[in-house]
């Protein structure tokens, strides 16, 4: 079973009963996205155990291969010196190294596939669970926006606020009352006592930049009549 399938049925699982539930689809985009992140977790983890025992293979491998390098050549060695019988024995010995090597070959190929998959896996997986994650935060502003929304039709549709506008109504026309009482007062009594004082001192004012100017205007008439009598004379 692929890491897909098994995902899948961890996530399904768990979906369905969320699901039965009625859980939000925010929790539910969370489950996705921590199944996804275990999964990875997991294969990682699969994949470096591969990794490792593939390289204890390979050391294996060629252990076995130095070790029926030897036996041929004690082989060899054995035939120089006309034992035939221990010639025998070293190729014999040469024979189940090379095939103790074949065979940690075949499982480091069996490893070699593994790890090969895994990685396809885990790239496809690692693009899956970055679409989820983008998807789950625009899922979660969707539903921060619909929230606010809710909220605010429901603030609009509440009775509080159009009681709370209508005393504020209320208290508008009583200010608007005290006022027109105030003003009331003024209507038909003609010029107050202030305005009374005001216009006389204003009066005042006027007639003695008149009078200053009277006496301005009489100085040059009488300078320019003294002006003329002594040219005359």
């Amino acid at each position: 079973m692929g890491i897909f399938s098994r995902m899948g049925d961890i996530i399904n699982s768990n979906l369905n009963a969320m699901i039965d539930k009625a859980e939000d689809p925010e929790k539910i985009a969370r489950l996705i996205i921590q199944e996804m992140e275990d999964t990875l977790i997991e294969v990682r983890t699969d994949a470096a155990r591969n990794i490792a025992e593939r390289k204890e293979l390979s050391r294996k491998a060629e252990e076995y291969s130095d070790r029926a390098g030897e036996w041929g050549a004690k082989a060899e060695l054995a035939l120089s010196k006309d034992r035939e019988d221990l010639a025998r024995g070293a190729l014999s010995a040469k024979q189940q190294a090379e095939a103790m090597a074949e065979v940690v070959k075949k499982e480091m190929k069996i490893l070699d596939e593994a790890v090969e998959k895994a990685d396809s896996d885990l790239s496809k997986l690692q693009t899956k669970l970055d679409e989820a994650k983008a998807k789950h935060k625009a899922l979660m502003m969707r539903g921060n926006v619909a929230r606010g929304q809710i909220k605010m039709r429901t603030v609009l549709k509440d009775s509080k606020v159009e009681d709370a506008l209508a005393r504020y109504q209320r208290m508008e026309r009583k200010v608007d009352d005290l006022e027109a009482q105030v003003e009331s007062y003024d209507l038909g009594a003609g010029q107050s006592l202030e305005s009374q004082f005001a216009e006389l001192e204003a009066n005042d004012a006027v007639e003695d930049e008149l009078s200053a100017l009277k006496e301005r205007l009489g100085g040059k008439k009488a300078a320019n009549k003294e002006t003329k009598n002594k040219k005359a004379s």
